[in-house]
This record gives structure tokens, C-alpha cells and sequence, in this order.
């Protein structure tokens, strides 16, 4: 029996025009730092930590610990200092890529029939972003984690691994209480979502 409903974000509850919206991101990082590295320094720097999340296997270490160590390594700045920038950028400058998503009207029904349903819901986004992105973009796409009781909305603070590792997804049936095959996943990707969950024999 399904108990909880996993939902992707990006093109599933928002759209997202994901190369202009990249391209906006990496820009605005970018100018947030400009003061600190040069632009292809910090760019390099900035590939190499996403990749390091993505390659993120171990237990002990969240994806935004372990981009932050990959990031001060590669830079000779201190997490501190990154984390301070991080933080500055996703509150302040984010918004403006607001711009590069669209609005999905069948989202927000969506969400709340499989709540009055009585499924445990989680956002099952690919957690390389700060929790702040993350709960944005929910209300960008008229889901905001004020309105609903979200089981988890993974982001990269806490989660230990990401897309398309099924550790990711066991890391979620585990801290919202159901086993893999008592949940379904529902997203645009093959290879991020669909896949591996159904490797692990969710629905």
C-alpha cells in the first residue's frame, strides 16, 4: 500500500527553463564572490563542489559540508566565508531568477489531493541548493512550505547524497518513516527519478 508520495520540483511542479536559469545562477554566485575570486576561478570551483555533492556516498557528511570543503579547498577560502556568501545570495539576489520558471496551475490542486488523501508528502528535489532555494521555488510554484505540511524537503544541509544515487531516496523513506516500495515517486527525469526509484522498487 502507498503511504507517501515523493514529488520532484523543477519541471514537475515548476517550471524551469534549466539552462537560462543555470546560466542566471552561476552569474549571480559569480558576482556574490566577485570581490573574493576571479571569474573563472570561482566558476571551476563551483563545478567541482556540485560534483563532489553529487559523488557524496558518505553518512557523516551532508552535501552542503562536503561542497563547502571541496570549495575551500579548491579556493583557500574558509567555509565560514562561503557559507556567509552562500546564505547572502539565496536570500537577497535569488528571487530574480524567479524569472526564468513558470507557474504550473495543476500543482498546487495536485498537492493538496494527496494530502486530503492522508499521504505523507515529501519534495524529492535534487538537494545541491541551500534550504532557501529550495522553499522559494515551492512558493514560486504555489506549494509553499508555509501552506503544507511537507514530510521532508530535501535540500543540502540535510541530505548525504543526491540525484540519482538511491541512497538519496532510501535516506528519504527513512526519515519520513515508510519503506521504498510503500512509495511512489513522481518526476520528469528517467535517469534522476524514475529510475532509481523503481530500482528500488517504489511505484
Amino acid at each position: 500500500m502507498i503511504k507517501a508520495i515523493l514529488f520532484d520540483l523543477d519541471d514537475t511542479l515548476l517550471g524551469n527553463d534549466i539552462d537560462t536559469f543555470m546560466d542566471s545562477l552561476f552569474a549571480g554566485l559569480g558576482n556574490s564572490m566577485a570581490d573574493l575570486l576571479p571569474a573563472d576561478e570561482f566558476r571551476k570551483a563551483l563545478w567541482n563542489g556540485s560534483r563532489a555533492m553529487i559523488a557524496n556516498v558518505d553518512p557523516a557528511l551532508t552535501n552542503g559540508v562536503v561542497f563547502c570543503q571541496s570549495f575551500a579547498a579548491e579556493t583557500g577560502l574558509s567555509e565560514a566565508i562561503i557559507r556567509q556568501r552562500l546564505e547572502t545570495f539565496y536570500h537577497q539576489d535569488f528571487v530574480a531568477l524567479k524569472a526564468h520558471t513558470e507557474f504550473e496551475p495543476a500543482a498546487r490542486p495536485l498537492i493538496e489531493y494527496c494530502f486530503a488523501q492522508g499521504y505523507k508528502i515529501a519534495i524529492a528535489t535534487n538537494p545541491l541548493y541551500p534550504a532557501t532555494a529550495i522553499e522559494q521555488r515551492l512558493a514560486w510554484a504555489g506549494v509553499p512550505v508555509s501552506d503544507f505540511d511537507y514530510a521532508m524537503v530535501t535540500h543540502m544541509d540535510n541530505t548525504h547524497a543526491t540525484k540519482p544515487n538511491r541512497a538519496y531516496y532510501r535516506e528519504i523513506c527513512a526519515t519520513i518513516g515508510v519503506d521504498p516500495w510503500e512509495t511512489m515517486m513522481v518526476g520528469d527525469s528517467w535517469e534522476n527519478d524514475i529510475d532509481p526509484a523503481d530500482k528500488l522498487h517504489m511505484t
